[in-house]
């Protein structure tokens, strides 16, 4: 069921003066969810690996073949964050196909606060891997005046970052409601098979600006 707005959040209870919305709590689930599936699947190492164990390695391999790709450098020290941004999309946007769940990424807050811990973790990679004052004069190249132009590049690409996420899962979910009430239960299949393959497109479109960004931030990636 979609709510009134995407934008207004549903408040189910309050934890203090901090208001927790049905968007949260679901990020709660999914993320504990996520975490016990991971532990199980990493429970007990062994050689050869199990199906789950291979599963999960295929996986990680995947991920870091794709960060080493682009960023033409070691994957290993930024597979933790762009993986589990990955991993949390991907899970977030296919959860709307479980009945009576909608994705939290459907929602702006739930973007918006992904698109942060983007923005933040770039610069911080930015400034580990050059040093403050190299990373800052960066922002001053080819010449000072660019200065205003950078800056609102890195406001506008880090905004429509989450405005694309946001988007396309809230849309589709409002497709599959609007379908689900006008034809019922069978019309809706092939759309939920497609949501399938939106969810996925849109979690490794997500992860790969992701890796673009903090590339370009140690001087991996050329954006320009």
């Amino acid at each position: 069921m979609i709510e009134s707005s995407p934008f207004a959040p549903q408040v189910l209870f309050q934890l203090g003066p901090l208001a927790v919305s049905r968007a949260v709590v679901t990020t709660w689930v999914l993320i504990a969810a996520l975490g016990l599936v991971l532990a199980r699947a990493t429970r007990t190492l062994s050689d050869p690996p199990g199906r789950g164990q291979a599963v999960l390695e295929l996986l990680v391999e995947g991920i870091a073949g794709q960060i080493e790709e682009v960023m033409r450098t070691p994957p290993r020290p930024f597979l933790p964050l762009l993986g589990s941004l990955f991993l949390f999309v991907l899970v977030a946007n296919l959860s709307a196909l479980l009945p009576g769940v909608q994705a939290p990424t459907a929602r702006i807050e739930t973007t918006a606060a992904l698109t942060l811990v983007v923005f933040a973790a770039t610069h911080l990679y930015g400034v580990r891997a050059r040093g403050v004052r190299r990373y800052l004069a960066h922002y001053l190249e080819p010449t000072p005046l660019m200065l205003p132009l950078t800056v609102l590049s890195e406001i506008t690409r880090t905004f429509s970052m989450m405005i694309r996420l946001f988007g396309n899962v809230m849309s589709h979910e409002m497709v599959l409601a609007v379908l689900l009430s006008l034809a019922g239960l069978l019309l809706p299949v092939p759309v939920m098979a497609l949501g399938l393959l939106i969810g996925a497109i849109q979690a490794y479109i997500f992860a790969i600006l992701a890796t673009v960004f903090v590339g370009a931030a140690i001087g991996a990636v050329e954006t320009g």
